[in-house]
């Protein structure tokens, strides 16, 4: 009974940190590069890119749902990149860029978009 005891508090510990909503706040544009750049052997890793594709996707969506056609000043490539091809090559300009990580996370993604992904008008 204790080793099922102990085996049950070592699950539980376990799930809470990487369940813990504290792990990924957005503070800064430093924060959102952070959780997604989490490495593929950390025990957050799953969380933390579902959350970073969450943003990012969310963040451009919004976007093109408020902002109509003529007006966007950032427009998809054709072919359309992937979630993690575009999470990949923030987190590199991210990196590239640190004088932009004490800026909002939003404005911060949304520089980075318009530099990789302007519109030709």
């Amino acid at each position: 009974m204790r080793k099922l005891m102990l085996v049950a508090a070592l699950m539980t510990s376990g799930a809470a940190v990487a369940a813990d909503s504290s792990t990924f706040q957005l503070r800064d544009a430093g924060d959102l590069m952070r959780a997604c750049s989490v490495p593929a052997d950390d025990v957050t890793h799953a969380n933390a890119i579902g959350f970073c594709h969450g943003v990012l996707t969310g963040a451009y969506r919004y976007y093109e749902s408020t902002v109509a056609a003529e007006n966007r000043f950032i427009c998809s490539p054709d072919p359309t990149p992937t979630r993690a091809q575009v999470m990949n090559d923030f987190v590199a300009w991210a990196k590239a860029n640190p004088r932009y990580m004490q800026d909002p996370p939003v404005d911060t993604l949304f520089r980075y978009l318009a530099e990789t992904y302007p519109c030709r008008k």
